[in-house]
């Protein structure tokens, strides 16, 4: 038996194989939990953390999810990719709120490059804004500001 071919009870929890023996059942792995300890890593949880939201000691999921836990400087990207592939699947299938999502997040992944170069002499500013900017800035002609003083 794989780690991830096991039976299941009626309610779907793993059977372990050691069911009805003594002792404390033995944990099974499964892929749903491994997709649980991926999206965890994304989030940033600790080894600690996950865990206790799996119900099991940090030995119990280093042995059993550590190839899963190796990932854990990448899951990040693995969980955005999966996310953007599925909204781009689901735009291509019609669903027109996915795909502008799919586009919201695009443009945010890259900075928004098109929108995001402002032109300086459109920009709008506020007049104490632009009170400080002048201020900054000395004009091209002292004589219209400092009259010149004639003997």
């Amino acid at each position: 038996m794989t780690n991830f071919d096991v039976a299941f009870d009626l309610l779907g929890d793993p059977i372990p194989p050691n069911q009805g023996k003594r002792g404390r059942p033995q944990h099974v792995p499964t892929k749903e939990n491994a997709n649980k300890i991926m999206l965890l890593l994304a989030q940033g949880w600790a080894d600690i953390r996950i865990a206790g939201a799996l119900g099991i000691t940090i030995p119990t999921l280093k042995k059993h999810y550590f190839s899963v836990l190796k990932t854990r400087g990448i899951a990040r990207d693995r969980v955005e990719s999966i996310g953007l592939l599925s909204l781009w699947n689901m735009g291509r299938e019609g669903n027109v709120a996915a795909m502008k999502e799919y586009f919201r997040r695009h443009d945010a992944a890259i900075g928004d490059l098109f929108n995001a170069k402002v032109d300086k002499e459109t920009e709008k500013v506020g007049k104490k804004e632009q009170t400080r900017r002048e201020a900054e800035t000395p004009p091209d002609e002292w004589e219209s500001v400092i009259p010149m003083q004639r003997h």
